[in-house]
């Protein structure tokens, strides 16, 4: 991708491993916040869904600042962790996965979506547990017709916000749809040499028994997992950077 993008929309999402998985979604979003922060970039939740024991089944948030998505861009993919959960009694080793999704923003230049082609609807937020957050209809429902696409948001007490962040996830999904219809006609010459950075792809473990956290594209380990849990990333990133 060619252009500069100054803020990302990552959707991260629990995979296989149930409440663990969740437990572990919500690891990497604190490790991805507190980057941001340690690093003077701006972070807006969009939508979430927790579970019951502070897990998130799924977030999706924004990140702004100066050329964030050259930052972000390699996260994307499926992360792996093998650890002891919390809810384990005997002590044995699991291994659960969630999804990262790093999407541009476009501008509205790049993307227009036009008010005819989408159906808009609203309804209560919800929590974990399924009972309602408040009793205003404040969530927010999107569907954009000609796509196929839907999106929701439920972040915001204001309607009015919901919908704009509702709007944002799927100009940031539309975006994606657009390169990868362009990817498919070059030929998937426009790819990254150190892979598609695609949804489905396995990326990287974070093994804590051995406290190594490993990037399986370039077969590179690095110590210290709690600490780069606790968004101390500028390594991976900055090897990342150097090595597409």
């Amino acid at each position: 991708m060619e252009q500069k993008f100054n803020a990302v929309i990552i959707e991260i999402r629990a995979g296989v491993g149930g409440e663990e998985a969740a437990l572990f979604a919500n690891d990497l979003f604190r490790m991805y916040t507190r980057y941001a922060q340690n690093n003077g970039l701006k972070t807006q939740i969009l939508d979430s869904q927790e579970t019951d024991i502070k897990g998130l089944k799924q977030i999706i948030f924004e990140i702004s600042g100066d050329d964030v998505y050259e930052k972000f861009k390699y996260e994307a993919g499926v992360h792996r962790v093998q650890r002891i959960p919390k809810t384990e009694k005997s002590g044995r080793v699991h291994t659960s996965t969630a999804t990262v999704a790093v999407l541009p923003k476009p501008n509205k230049t790049q993307i227009d979506i036009k008010p005819q082609d989408i159906t808009f609807e609203s309804c209560k937020a919800s929590g974990p547990g399924g009972q309602y957050v408040n009793k205003r209809m404040s969530a927010v429902r999107i569907v954009h017709i000609p796509s196929g696409l839907v999106v929701t948001s439920q972040s915001e007490r204001s309607l009015q916000q919901n919908k704009e962040n509702a709007l944002s996830i799927l100009a940031a999904r539309l975006l994606e749809k657009k390169e990868k219809e362009l990817e498919k006609e070059l030929g998937g010459a426009r790819r990254s040499q150190i892979g598609s950075a695609g949804r489905e792809e396995k990326i990287r473990t974070y093994n804590f028994p051995q406290d190594r956290v490993t990037d399986h594209r370039i077969n590179k380990s690095w110590h210290d997992i709690e600490g780069i849990l606790d968004g101390k990333i500028e390594k991976i990133i900055n090897t990342m950077k150097k090595t597409s």
